[in-house]
């Protein structure tokens, strides 16, 4: 897979040592030269100094041959240009773009986006959910913030506990895809019955997610 990575500093530093680790073919586009120097002594990638929204740049990095151009810079409309030139100019398939201004996202996604993120209201939601259920221990959003993958453990208090999946009251908006209990993976059915420091590893739509962990956690205390 061919990668264009944007701007980002450190953020796209490790990206790029983790998509390269996967065996991806990675440019990335920089527009600080000390920068591109300190990423060409450490990175098995291609370093091109100059903006990324820029048509010269995008053409030098190979865009017409990439799988996905992200644009994560610090300036959100420099990130929408340049998603918006990759696809339309360059017909890069996959487009990712850094949202700053979290009031920016749905702006990027009516203008062609493939997939805009806010780190903004990723760290909001993970520190709601975390400030209201003390069981959760993980949170990250997939399909491009359509669902969300929690990690919850259930305690003595935690009203399921006794219950089976198909005696709870929880929306048609969320599944228990797995529980992990005693090391061991549990695909549950409507019959499986919920214990004591079980994980439930729960999929949710956003606008389900809250209610269903309280019919699995209760009340936060």
């Amino acid at each position: 897979m061919k990668t264009i990575l944007i701007g980002g500093d450190k953020t796209v530093y490790f990206l790029a040592r983790q998509f390269i680790e996967r065996g991806y073919q990675v440019v990335i586009i920089h527009k600080d030269r000390a920068r591109c120097l300190e990423m060409a002594h450490s990175l098995n990638a291609t370093i091109i100094q100059g903006e990324g929204s820029g048509i010269k740049q995008l053409e030098e990095a190979g865009a017409r041959e990439a799988d996905v151009v992200m644009a994560l810079t610090d300036h959100d409309q420099d990130n929408l240009i340049a998603c918006q030139i990759a696809h339309k100019l360059y017909g890069v398939p996959r487009t990712l773009a850094l949202v700053n201004d979290p009031e920016n996202e749905p702006l990027f996604m009516q203008l062609g986006v493939t997939a805009a993120f806010s780190a903004t209201k990723v760290i909001a939601s993970l520190i709601e959910q975390q400030a209201h259920f003390d069981d959760i221990t993980s949170l990250m959003p997939i399909a491009e913030g359509r669902l969300n993958v929690t990690d919850v453990r259930l305690d003595a208090n935690s009203p399921a506990i006794g219950k089976s999946l198909a005696d709870l009251s929880m929306s048609g908006g969320s599944l228990v895809a797995a529980i992990i209990r005693d090391n061991d993976m549990i695909i549950p059915r409507g019959a499986t019955r919920l214990l004591v420091d079980d994980h439930l590893i729960l999929i949710s739509h956003p606008e389900s997610q809250e209610k269903d962990l309280m019919v699995l956690c209760g009340e936060a205390i």
